[in-house]
């Protein structure tokens, strides 16, 4: 009789342990499955008769991201020159009308023949290296839509703050700000471009692993 007792006893302890156990075990997988995995960033990068720079894509800013891509593949960038700089503020591209520009020729005013509705995320900031879509002023352009091709790089290196929440930046420089500023302090005309042709060669996608 004391041995059936003693095994009831036992049965009823290992019982009750199993079933205390058993949530931690649901927890955990519970756990896995809402862990969100985040998109790695698409790198490109820049070739200019100047030195390469290598710039990330936001996921944040899906339009812009796409279009840039398609662009590139599309081998639209090639050849197109850096025709605003202003050192201590930004260089300026994107314009398919300057790859057979004349010398003194203004621009600035080219692009696909579409613009991007704006996605400006209050979180990215013009930071030193931030990539931005160029665009109309507000006057023309009162919802903030992009250029369907320009772009600027920021090479202030306090920012250009006085620009957040007004332009779509859509990306961000990984490597090349000394060729940044390089191209940004080349010596330029009364508009801002330069007086010796800097040109983009490629823009080429970076493999993902």
């Amino acid at each position: 009789m004391k041995n059936l007792t003693l095994f009831v006893a036992l049965s009823l302890l290992l019982s009750v342990s199993c079933t205390a156990q058993t949530p931690k075990t649901d927890a955990k997988s519970s756990d896995e499955k809402t862990e969100i995995k985040k998109e790695p960033m698409q790198e490109v990068v820049i070739e200019t008769s100047m030195g390469n720079i290598t710039i990330a894509l936001y996921n944040e800013t899906p339009l812009h991201r796409d279009n840039f891509i398609k662009l590139v593949k599309d081998n639209f960038y090639d050849g197109v020159l850096f025709h605003r700089v202003i050192q201590g503020f930004m260089i300026q591209t994107g314009d398919p009308a300057s790859k057979e520009a004349k010398p003194g020729q203004r621009l600035g005013m080219g692009g696909p023949g579409y613009t991007i509705p704006a996605e400006i995320v209050p979180s990215r900031y013009h930071v030193r290296g931030a990539v931005a879509a160029a665009r109309l002023g507000d006057q023309m352009n009162p919802k903030r839509e992009s250029s369907g091709s320009q772009f600027y790089i920021v090479d202030n290196p306090g920012g250009a703050h006085h620009l957040n929440g007004q332009y779509t930046i859509f990306g961000e420089v990984l490597k090349g700000l000394e060729v940044v500023d390089l191209i940004a302090a080349q010596p330029k005309d009364q508009a801002d471009r330069p007086l010796e042709d800097i040109k983009v060669i490629s823009i080429k996608l970076v493999e993902k692993e």
